[in-house]
């Protein structure tokens, strides 16, 4: 039985990396949902959050092959009962009538967006929320017309005071 899997890893923030493991999932034939990459706590890591689709016994082996690449300073399944997770969308909407300006207003200010761009046929608004969030959001605007859609991919840490332990190279900390 597919279900969806949130992994979290720390590795090293260096050109190829990315490539490497990308390239992992790709040979196993594993399709990423999702996948963001900022910087973190230590110094030249970063974290990535890849959100995949597959059975257990699979996902746990490719989690497992990931947790083995010399890049990979550690990796965990996140529990998303246990989890923050986050994504930020942007979407262009068209504009036909002046009420369409209003309504859209309305519907952003109801999610908690804001309204980045206004020109006088579209407009821009971002939201943050989980990707149900987004998905509803994008949803209850589709009658508009939309134009274009910029997702980031999910973003996540687990709640409380657990975190992904960084192994200490001699490297600095922030």
């Amino acid at each position: 039985m597919e279900k969806n899997y949130l992994i979290s890893a720390i590795v090293e923030h260096k050109p190829g990396v990315l490539h490497k493991i990308a390239n992992m999932f790709s040979r196993r034939g594993f399709n990423i949902d999702s996948l963001s990459v900022g910087d973190t706590v230590g110094k030249n890591l970063a974290r990535m959050t890849i959100t995949i689709k597959g059975d257990e016994p699979t996902a746990e082996q490719l989690i497992r092959q990931l947790g083995k690449l010399i890049d990979v300073i550690n990796v965990t399944t996140l529990d998303p009962q246990r989890t923050v997770e986050r994504e930020l969308a942007l979407i262009k909407l068209k504009l036909s009538t002046p009420e369409d300006r209003a309504t859209i207003m309305d519907y952003t200010n109801i999610f908690r967006g804001r309204v980045v761009d206004v020109a006088t046929d579209s407009v821009i608004v971002e939201i943050t929320g989980t990707p149900d969030k987004m998905n509803a959001f994008i949803n209850l605007t589709l009658r508009f017309g939309i134009i274009e859609i910029a997702r980031t991919g999910i973003t996540a840490l687990s709640r409380g005071p657990e975190s992904i332990p960084i192994e200490n190279k001699g490297e600095e900390k922030w």
